[in-house]
């Protein structure tokens, strides 16, 4: 993965030496910026100046990183519409092979959520049988609580998404994991 100074390097067509030059600065240092070290002070400012872009913009925040991962575990309880219990199980896959504690959290508590989602969602289609009994009506009965259950759960993962984009949290979470 290229930092943000190579990338913005690149788009300058400059080479290291090049921007070296221009910076002020060695061209060791552009070497450690380009392999992920945090420019700071002078550095972070004469970096900026020879991009001509702001210091802001050269340090890469690492929460946008690990909210990456959690993004993908979100996206993944998609599944669950097409495969039964995909919405779990391949969550449970990227949480658990996931090494980073943020993303690991996330991701369990968006596993939690599906579970819940499943259990309500089993229980309203085992019952729904013995409802359409006591109120015959020609409607099967069961649609109801499928759409219902495909329409909350496109809607969680659709609003832990934007939360995740903007605010790197979840919206709709649960107060204490049970994993």
């Amino acid at each position: 993965m290229k930092s943000t100074v190579q990338l913005l390097r690149e788009e300058k067509h400059l080479t290291q030496t090049e921007l070296a030059e221009k910076a002020g600065l060695s061209l060791r240092t552009i070497q450690r910026m380009e392999a992920g070290n945090i420019p700071k002070g002078f550095t972070l400012k004469a970096l900026a100046a020879a991009l001509d872009t702001d210091p802001e913009k050269l340090i890469e925040k690492e929460e946008d990183i690990k909210v990456d991962r959690a993004k993908l575990i979100n996206l993944s309880a998609l599944a669950g519409i097409i495969i039964p219990f995909g919405g779990i199980i391949f969550p449970v896959l990227l949480t658990y092979k996931t090494k980073d504690s943020t993303s690991k959290e996330l991701g369990k508590n968006i596993i939690g959520i599906q579970i819940i989602l499943a259990v309500v969602m089993s229980v309203m289609m085992i019952i729904s049988p013995f409802i359409q009994k006591v109120y015959p009506v020609r409607f099967p009965l069961f649609i109801i609580p499928l759409i219902g259950f495909i329409g909350l759960k496109i809607g969680t993962i659709i609003l832990n998404g934007i939360s995740l984009n903007t605010k790197g949290n979840l919206r709709i979470g649960l107060k204490n994991s049970f994993l």
